[in-house]
């Protein structure tokens, strides 16, 4: 039932059309005859990053100051979903402000692997508690009228080729994995806008897949919000629309238009789809703009910084607290050292980058903090060059110490956006000062500031672990907080530490190089796969430490909820983070040894006892049977598990639960890796059982000319000479501006250009390149350097003739 059929009637076709694509980078067109008005849209995962419309084709110029805080990565942490939507709450409040109307976050797509460069960006490696952090934050934000727009939909678990490589996934790890946390923020959250991935999802475009967009989101799921493309991920527009694939952005200056009002010319498209789309996209317009109805008032920037402080103080994780040198004793002398204490490292890069209204440094907090500093060193180069003197001038320094607080961590340009990681370790030059400093003084605190996992062989040199993943503008404060025990920590990790980044299931299968990337995996992702698998980990899932201790005892289950009582056994008051987690008993169908399934997160002061209940819901007990395409529950005996992490169950319960009687799934002979749970190296062939089909060739054909949908990096084969000259400069302009330093500038080649697709040179420049002036550069890469440059030319002249004819 269309909403606005009396507003839609009265436009053209041609105004129709024009609502389906962007106005500029940031902003949708208007109708003004109409009362149609533009909305403004903007990054904002942990701050707005609303930009002036003259912003540069790229979309990372600086942003007008908002409030920076804590990163998805850090907020998952908490474990807290009161506390995401009270960020959603205040980020909605800064978007009123600063009338923006469709917030681009959160981020719920899954750390699949530990070197996905956006992973700051996302919640978890498990589902279910995405799901849940994200739909308080889409509540919070949603509260203020405004819209949010979950993302990345979906199964984009890699930034390299993210705009162009097919993932290869079988349809019960979808569900189970890759797609839970969305169904959990569209119906819980009850999202208004949505953006969709600009990768394939099994050979087609996921804003293209009629699977994904129809059957799930908008069948299943009932969703009846707006679908956004990623920027520049729109491939097919007239397939886009039929998946219901609402608003392509950014602007392709009336190209798309055009191919709309031919498809409905021309049959292609009906025009009652092009309709509802635009009925769906008016709803989205008009609902966020009631937020303006009033003058919108300034936000109270000192109010939203000390928010962003609690968020962080909550979010931070112990991991390690060796002769409890944690909390600081009083009057104890503390030499600083690290570059990250002066210079704070409190966000990600790439499209989330706040500019924030306020930004603590450690160094400037020690006053109030009552922490005795006896001097700062920086020890160390931030972007890993080796300094010999740095490191003899910080043991200096730290013999005179009783306690050395050694601030470490991953670079801006190590984690961000279009870039995966190239190792989980963090960089040589600060291991080399830690080692140095061992031999001096033993009394080691680390303090990390990284948004992901990171490797530790260096871990027995230090006695405290405090990490603070990116903390936001107010982080340092919170750390100093929590090292001078004004804040008991409470933060628990929302990924596994693996010991070495070959122990992780994905290891073999990240990233997908060229065409596709195959998740061989299956469900063992995380946890999931370190507990079946039985492989050991530095840190495993749910883990973190307190000043104080807790005890669990007295467990009740119901067929509806399970209960216990926690007691803080220990001297001071704390918040414990409670995990239940649910394991069938049977082998009939390959299962996790456990997994996720309600969390709760309580309060309680010195020898204080409460009664925790935990009910089950429509997750706790389903799995995704492929062959009758439908959730059903396995008839069993399930395991019901309290844990203060996954690794440490302290209550066991069992229940026997009916089931819905489907038939067995799969063939328990052809599939032993995924039955075992040793799946770090599956064979070809048992994918293929898995996923029910051939794998597709993974490895570019390089006999085919390059196409739309290839990318720049795959210059280096084409035929034309000039081609493979371009692509050897730019590889040439990353190294150069490496070398010299420019490590962003470097980074935004590799994520805007190296890994951009063709199309994407018509889909990111506005408009000043459209699809007939890309045939032409495409003949010329192809190896018809003259035909191709006059076809060009002649479809500029031909485009700037009907842009004069407009005006």
């Amino acid at each position: 039932m269309m909403k606005y059929k009396e507003l839609i009637n009265k436009m053209t076709l041609e105004e129709k059309a024009s609502l389906m694509s962007g106005k500029n980078f940031w902003q949708t067109k208007d109708i003004e005859r109409l009362g149609i008005n533009s909305m403004f849209l903007a990054d904002g995962p942990h701050g707005i990053r609303k930009q002036s419309v003259s912003a540069d084709q790229i979309g990372l110029n600086e942003g007008i100051p908002a409030t920076c805080f804590p990163t998805a990565a850090t907020v998952a942490n908490s474990w807290n979903v009161e506390l995401a939507e009270r960020v959603g709450q205040y980020l909605g409040e800064e978007a009123v402000a600063q009338k923006v109307n469709v917030l681009l976050g959160p981020g719920v797509n899954m750390k699949r692997n530990p070197l996905c460069g956006r992973n700051f960006e996302y919640f978890s490696e498990d589902p279910y508690l995405a799901g849940k952090m994200a739909a308080g934050f889409i509540r919070g934000v949603q509260s203020e009228g405004i819209s949010a727009c979950v993302k990345h939909f979906c199964a984009n678990n890699q930034e390299e080729r993210r705009m162009a490589i097919d993932t290869i996934v079988d349809e019960r790890t979808l569900r189970e994995i890759y797609l839970t946390a969305f169904e959990i923020a569209v119906k819980e959250g009850r999202v208004m806008a949505l953006m969709s991935s600009a990768n394939k999802v099994n050979g087609i475009f996921a804003n293209e897949n009629m699977h994904l967009m129809q059957d799930i989101l908008r069948g299943e799921w009932n969703y009846k919000g707006c679908v956004i493309t990623d920027w520049g991920g729109s491939n097919d527009r007239i397939a886009g629309l039929i998946a219901g694939n609402e608003l392509e952005m950014p602007s392709t200056a009336g190209e798309t238009d055009d191919e709309i009002i031919q498809a409905i010319k021309s049959g292609k498209l009906k025009e009652e789809v092009l309709d509802e789309c635009v009925d769906r996209l008016l709803h989205l317009i008009f609902t966020t703009e009631e937020a303006y109805r009033k003058p919108p008032e300034k936000f109270d920037v000192e109010k939203h910084h000390r928010v962003s402080q609690k968020v962080a103080e909550e979010s931070i994780v112990l991991l390690k607290n060796e002769d409890n040198i944690l909390p600081l004793k009083y009057g104890k002398k503390v030499a600083v050292i690290g570059d990250f204490a002066k210079e704070a490292r409190y966000q990600g890069a790439g499209s989330s980058i706040v500019n924030p209204t306020i930004l603590d440094h450690t160094l400037n907090c020690f006053e109030e903090s009552g922490i005795v500093s006896i001097g700062f060193e920086q020890g160390f180069e931030r972007y890993g060059k080796k300094n010999v003197k740095k490191i003899e001038k910080a043991c200096e320094l730290a013999k005179q110490a009783d306690v050395v607080l050694l601030y470490i961590g991953l670079d801006e340009v190590t984690e961000a956006q279009g870039l995966d990681r190239q190792s989980m370790k963090i960089p040589q030059n600060q291991i080399d000062l830690l080692n140095a400093l061992y031999k001096v003084n033993s009394n080691i605190v680390a303090i990390l500031s990284c948004g992901c996992a990171v490797e530790m062989p260096w871990i027995n040199k230090v006695k405290g672990l405090v990490h603070g993943y990116l903390g936001g503008q107010a982080g340092a404060r919170a750390i100093l907080r929590v090292l001078s025990g004004d804040v008991n920590p409470s933060g628990k990790l929302t990924e596994t530490y693996p010991l070495r980044y070959e122990d992780t299931p994905s290891y073999y299968n990240f990233p997908g190089k060229e065409v596709s990337v195959e998740y061989r995996e299956g469900i063992y992702i995380g946890y999931r796969y370190f507990d079946t698998a039985n492989v050991e980990v530095l840190f495993p899932f749910g883990y973190g430490l307190s000043y104080t201790t807790f005890h669990y005892s007295d467990i009740q289950v119901s067929k509806e909820e399970v209960s216990f009582k926690i007691t803080n056994s220990g001297k001071v008051a704390g918040m414990e983070i409670a995990q239940l987690y649910v394991g069938c008993k049977s082998d009939a169908i390959f299962r996790p040894r456990k997994e996720l399934k309600g969390f709760v997160k309580v309060f309680l002061n010195a020898g204080q006892t409460k009664t925790v209940t935990i009910p089950f819901d429509d997750k706790t007990f389903r799995y995704f049977n492929v062959k009758t395409n439908r959730w059903e529950i396995e008839g069993a005996e399930y395991e019901i598990m309290i844990g203060a992490s996954s690794a440490d169950i302290r209550l066991v319960h069992t229940i026997f639960i009916e089931g819905t009687g489907a038939p067995l799934p799969y063939d328990k002979d052809k599939l032993p890796s995924y039955y075992s749970g040793k799946v770090n190296n599956v064979s070809t062939e048992e994918f293929e059982n898995l996923i029910g089909h051939k794998v597709p060739v993974s490895t570019w054909d390089r006999r085919k000319p390059l196409s739309y949908n290839d990318t720049i990096a795959q210059c280096q084969y084409a035929k034309g000479v000039f081609a493979r000259l371009s692509f050897h400069l730019i590889v040439f302009a990353y190294w150069l501006l490496r070398k010299i330093g420019k490590r962003a500038a470097a980074n935004i080649i590799m994520m805007s250009i190296y890994h951009m697709p063709f199309r994407g040179i018509a889909r990111m420049t506005g408009g000043a390149v459209n699809m007939p002036m890309l045939d032409g550069i495409l003949m010329i890469v192809n190896g018809h350097f003259f035909k191709g440059l006059r076809y060009f030319l002649k479809e500029r002249h031909k485009k700037k003739k009907n842009e004069r004819k407009r005006r």
